[in-house]
């Protein structure tokens, strides 16, 4: 090679060199938002999780504490059934 070939060979390869440069920076840019992305989607797929299953809990309870206070409909039936009894009795011996 010429000297001006060899220079002008050296310069491009120096260009070629900065352009690399920059373009692996530019990647590790934006391999880094993408981490911190990541990161920050973790943590609330994390968080909601955890408020999900909180509120499934409460709703656990809520479900519970409805099932005990609700009426005892059997009870209520034979309680029923013995009043009506009573008052046929009644009626059928006031006769």
């Amino acid at each position: 090679m010429t000297p001006p070939e060899a220079s002008a060979f050296a310069v491009e390869l120096a260009n070629l060199r900065g352009d690399l440069s920059r373009d692996l920076g530019d990647i590790k840019t934006a391999c880094a938002v993408l981490v911190e992305r990541s990161n920050r989607v973790e943590q609330d797929v994390r968080d909601l999780r955890s408020d999900t299953e909180a509120d499934a809990a409460a709703l656990r309870a809520e479900v519970e504490d409805l099932k005990r206070n609700r009426w005892p409909l059997p009870a209520l039936g034979v309680c029923t059934g013995l009043g009506s009894l009573g008052v046929a009795l009644y009626a059928l011996v006031a006769r």
